[in-house]
């Protein structure tokens, strides 16, 4: 998971935990800009989400996109 270890080398932050209405969110902050708001899926384990999490990381240095399934969802 090198993407999330070089966001908090770099003085970002990654938080995970209840966010309601869902029972687990993992995100990924560089100061005050969001990476990515992943939503934990239906029986999905925590390494598999940190390494979703990883890859969407991975997408924004690559690219600038924003992964953001917890608003997504509100829509």
């Amino acid at each position: 998971m090198k993407h999330i270890e070089e966001l908090i080398t770099d003085g970002g932050e990654v938080t995970l935990g209840a966010l309601a209405p869902f029972d687990c969110v993992a995100s990924a902050a560089d100061g005050s800009n969001a990476l990515a708001m992943l939503v934990r899926r239906d029986g999905e384990t925590l390494p598999a989400l940190l390494k979703r999490l990883d890859r969407a990381i991975a997408a924004h240095y690559d690219a600038g996109s924003i992964t953001d399934e917890v608003n997504a969802a509100n829509d």
